[in-house]
């Protein structure tokens, strides 16, 4: 009996010592880590590593912070969630400031609302939250465009290649028969260029007819490739246009018509559709330069990373976000618009 008791006592201060440990740890962990850094610690959290055009934004934040801060990249792979963890964790190891590519722009209120809480600046950028919840917080701030620009620009591009290829009206119609590749469906800048660009052609007096369902692709170069290898075959002969969200879908495309036959280097006019996109990143201006591709809407990855890096590291230093930085806020007060163009080989 007394040995039974002997155990009992035992197991008691055992489990009384890991509870004690356990509530130690806890507090611990509460409590933002000691560093002996000496520069300021940016945290760079972006939604997943595969965008191309956001890999270049990111690119140029890190190299314009590089000699005023010590720099982490995380990437959240699409996944709000585990971009809340990110910003807790880096909360907890005294981060300075935020440059945030949101993953989810529709739940953007908890990111603010932590990153508030710890009293740190963050810069919000291309992929844009509702500005209500930026303007809850005084130390939050949004880099982007508008974004309806990019489809307009789009639909201009459209008039202009109709205006000067009369022969890519195969069939003679009077009508523009294009397919559209859209990112998703919840997000705003992707739901923009998809109306604006079909909108501004119209206006230009382009009378446009899609073909099918707009095929949704994420931004994603292999799932357009893979959905337009499946769809192309049912449209061949009518496709006069492919119009894409981005150059990253668009060159899925155009791999895709590829392997149809169809936009090969040195190929004639009569195998080839016009197929136009957003972002001008290198490959897709080399794509246009051999002819491949026709045009693309530039949006200036290296304007925008060093904007943000500029607002960051004033944020940080108790300046004002705009201190230096070439742009003005828009009309909201909190966001600055980076400025589109236009790039074509003059096909």
């Amino acid at each position: 009996m007394r040995t039974v008791k002997n155990h009992a006592r035992v197991i008691a201060v055992f489990a009384a010592m890991a509870l004690f440990a356990s509530c130690l740890w806890g507090c611990e962990t509460q409590q933002p880590e000691k560093s002996a850094r000496t520069k300021p610690l940016i945290g760079i959290l972006v939604y997943r590593q595969d965008d191309t055009y956001i890999g270049l934004v990111t690119k140029a934040i890190r190299e314009a912070l590089a000699n005023d801060a010590e720099v982490e990249i995380l990437y959240a792979e699409d996944d709000q969630l585990v971009q809340n963890e990110q910003i807790v964790a880096l909360i907890k190891k005294n981060v300075s400031g935020f440059a945030l590519n949101i993953a989810d722009p529709q739940a953007a209120a908890t990111a603010v609302d932590t990153i508030k809480k710890a009293g740190v600046p963050v810069v919000f950028f291309n992929r844009e939250p509702d500005l209500s919840s930026i303007k809850s917080y005084g130390k939050a701030r949004f880099v982007g465009t508008n974004t309806f620009d990019a489809g307009i620009m789009q639909g201009d591009i459209v008039k202009e290649l109709w205006d000067r290829h009369p022969e890519y009206d195969k069939n003679r119609d009077g009508k523009c028969q294009y397919i559209m590749i859209q990112a998703n469906l919840d997000n705003p800048e992707a739901v923009a260029r998809t109306e604006y660009s079909v909108k501004q052609a119209r206006a230009n007096g382009i009378a446009m007819q899609q073909l099918g369902e707009t095929l949704l692709c994420n931004w994603d170069e292999k799932l357009a490739y893979e959905t337009m290898r499946l769809v192309f075959p049912m449209y061949e002969n009518r496709v006069e246009l492919i119009l894409a969200n981005n150059d990253t879908m668009a060159l899925g495309a155009v791999k895709a018509l590829n392997e149809h036959g169809y936009n090969r280097e040195g190929g004639g006019p009569a195998q080839f559709i016009p197929v136009v996109g957003v972002d001008a990143v290198p490959q897709a201006v080399a794509a246009i330069k051999k002819g491949v591709m026709s045009a693309t809407v530039v949006q200036d990855s290296t304007a925008m990373g060093k904007t943000v890096a500029a607002m960051i590291r004033n944020a940080v230093n108790g300046k004002n976000f705009l201190e230096g930085v070439p742009y003005p806020w828009d009309e909201s007060g909190i966001a600055v618009r980076i400025p589109y163009s236009r790039y074509s080989n003059g096909q």
